[in-house]
């Protein structure tokens, strides 16, 4: 057990630590003056250790972090033992010339010295122990590592690195384009150049792992240098982006995922439009714990509503969610009021329940069933979910007069290939008839895969990468568009500015991605090479799979918004759905599966199997 783990005994160790260094010192200092009486100054020493003791604790020594303990608490030792020193010598010489000044400067260093080692000492433990652990057993874990950029974020890359001992990275070389910076040292660690002959300092050094340390850079930089440094057999990690942290997180080394290795563009958003549209109002979010309702909740509090109700019926995620928005509500000193709640939109009671306690001003529904193969076999609980539990949440939105309800929805609603994107196809069309009848404005959002996502290719590919593969592909010309989770929340809010009643929005995911080439890439980035580090398997496709997605914006056929990434489609005919739904809940629980499928078919008539 580290007994410095607990602060009260530290803090009385390194009192008592001090105390004796005092002592210690001073009769040292009188021993080397030759002084006969050096055992016959009581009073004198209980002056001199009380002084020191209250200058140390009031200049915080005695609050030191000892694991991390640097040249910043050596500076603050040396300014204590000289401003204490100063303040003793002053005081004895006003009772009694005991010491000569030059004595009292040959105690000030060898203080330092004692009070130095009392504080240092751990830290030289774990220097020690890490210096071991790479001499012996560990040495094989030696990594010779670059840092791309010898500015401020290498800097804090290199005393990272340096000052975990877990961590085995052996800086060989910082990598910058400035010219004036080259072969120059940082911290004695050589800078050579320019990033785009990384290559061949990466054979020189024989580098197994490359670190992006630039402070402020842009993603489109961003990318350009993964890509350059992929194409070398190593690992690539990097600090995180300025945009991507909160206001109180410490800026620490994380892999490069997969969004750096996307041609995404910038989203520019309308801010004050939608601090105007969430501030100081009562906003419910359905399917709150999912990857895109947990972010929903995360960017509304950003805008501070009155009171933020989430509501899911799966209480793991959930319980996360509210964790960190619970912390950033304390951090950050907001006044929204946090409601999580437990329940099925399939349960039209709990539903009701919830719209007559708190009174949603707007409704972001995004609980459902998303997983395609899973739902191909049980295609019941996609209706009970998707279709009952969207009527459910759109008809007690319209009883409770809620100002605005938008709908999360999915491309695969376009011309869909199996039962999930059926069902949301058919939830489009419960939106739109309630906008029809009600003064409540319905809205839906429709978009692509999102990014690391439950359930999606990517924690897959890295996960299968991180096990020593295979990398399981269902079929080699399989393409999908992709987009941010933060990307695609972002744009939902500004639809739900934009709507104005009825629209089906359609976010523009930019250019399909080839699913073997993003495989590549993340075998590529994890610094192992395809097929021969990473097997790569072919494995077919699986139920209800289509091999590529619909073009999701046809700019003929879709009207642009005030957002470049935001169309809107054309309306389609509104359909009565009372009887529909009436019926699907009579019977959701007693239809087979092919029979279920037919009645959905009934409705989406351009529901067909691609297989």
């Amino acid at each position: 057990m580290d007994l410095f783990k607990n602060k009260t005994i530290k803090i009385l160790a390194l009192i008592l630590w001090d105390i004796i260094s005092i002592i210690f010192t001073f009769f040292i200092v009188l021993f080397i003056a030759d002084d006969k009486n050096i055992f016959y100054y009581p009073l004198a020493v209980l002056y001199l250790v009380s002084v020191k003791i209250v200058i140390y604790a009031v200049l915080k020594l005695y609050n030191v972090i000892l694991d991390y303990i640097g040249i910043k608490e050596f500076i603050l030792i040396i300014f204590g033992v000289v401003i204490s020193s100063i303040a003793v010598f002053l005081g004895i010489q006003i009772v009694k010339d005991i010491l000569a000044v030059k004595l009292f400067i040959l105690l000030i260093p060898l203080e330092i010295c004692l009070l130095s080692l009392g504080r240092f000492f751990k830290r030289f433990l774990i220097t020690a122990k890490a210096v071991e652990n790479l001499n012996s057993s560990t040495s094989g874990k030696v990594i010779n590592t670059l840092i791309v950029g010898a500015g401020s974020g290498g800097k804090l890359v290199l005393d990272e690195v340096n000052k975990n001992p877990m961590i085995f990275n052996k800086i060989v070389a910082f990598v910058d384009d400035d010219l004036n910076k080259l072969h120059q040292r940082l911290s004695g660690v050589p800078i050579v150049g320019p990033i785009s002959e990384i290559h061949s300092f990466i054979d020189k050094f024989q580098v197994k792992e490359v670190i992006i340390g630039i402070a402020n850079i842009d993603w489109r930089r961003l990318r350009e240098i993964v890509e350059l440094v992929s194409k070398k057999e190593v690992k690539i990690k990097r600090l995180p982006l300025m945009t991507e942290m909160q206001n109180d997180e410490r800026r620490k080394i994380v892999d490069v995922d997969v969004t750096c290795l996307l041609n995404r563009g910038v989203i520019t958003l309308d801010n004050e439009g939608i601090k105007d549209f969430i501030y100081g109002k009562n906003i419910l979010v359905t399917g709150a714990g999912g990857s895109i309702g947990s972010e929903l909740c995360e960017q509304i509090l950003n805008y501070e509503p009155k009171n933020l109700i989430m509501f899911d019926i799966y209480e793991n995620t959930t319980y996360e969610t509210q964790i960190n928005l619970k912390r950033r509500i304390t951090l950050e000193n907001k006044k929204t009021i946090l409601t999580v709640l437990i329940g099925s939109v399939y349960n039209d009671i709990t539903v009701e329940n919830i719209f007559k306690k708190y009174k949603p001003e707007i409704v972001f529904h995004a609980s459902a069933y998303k997983h395609v193969p899973l739902m191909e076999d049980s295609p019941n609980e996609a209706v009970r979910t998707n279709v009952i539990g969207t009527y459910n949440v759109a008809k007690f939105a319209h009883k409770y007069e809620t100002e605005k309800m938008v709908l999360v929805s999915s491309d695969k609603a376009v011309r869909p290939t199996n039962i999930m994107g059926a069902t949301k196809a058919v939830c489009e069309k419960i939106v739109q008839y309630f906008d029809s009848i009600s003064k409540t404005n319905y809205s839906a959002v429709r978009f692509g895969n999102v990014l690391g996502s439950h359930g999606s290719v990517v924690p897959l590919f890295k996960k299968q990468i991180e096990d020593g593969g295979p990398v399981t592909i269902t079929d080699p010309d399989i393409t999908r568009y992709f987009m941010t989770i933060p990307e695609a929340v972002s744009l939902i809010l500004q639809s739900g500015v934009y709507a104005k009643g009825g629209e089906i929005f359609v976010l523009d995911m930019g250019e399909p991605v080839k699913i073997i080439d993003l495989a590549i890439k993340m075998i590529e980035v994890a610094g192992y090479r395809p097929n021969i580090d990473i097997k790569i398997d072919i494995i077919g496709l699986r139920p209800g799979e289509k091999k590529y997605e619909e073009l999701l914006v046809d700019k003929e056929k879709h009207v642009r918004t005030a957002n470049d990434k935001i169309f809107v489609e054309e309306k389609s005919e509104i359909e009565d759905m009372e009887e529909f739904v009436k019926f699907a809940r009579a019977n959701v629980d007693n239809m087979a599966n092919n029979e279920m499928k037919d009645l959905i078919r009934s409705l989406i008539t351009s529901y067909h199997n691609e297989q």
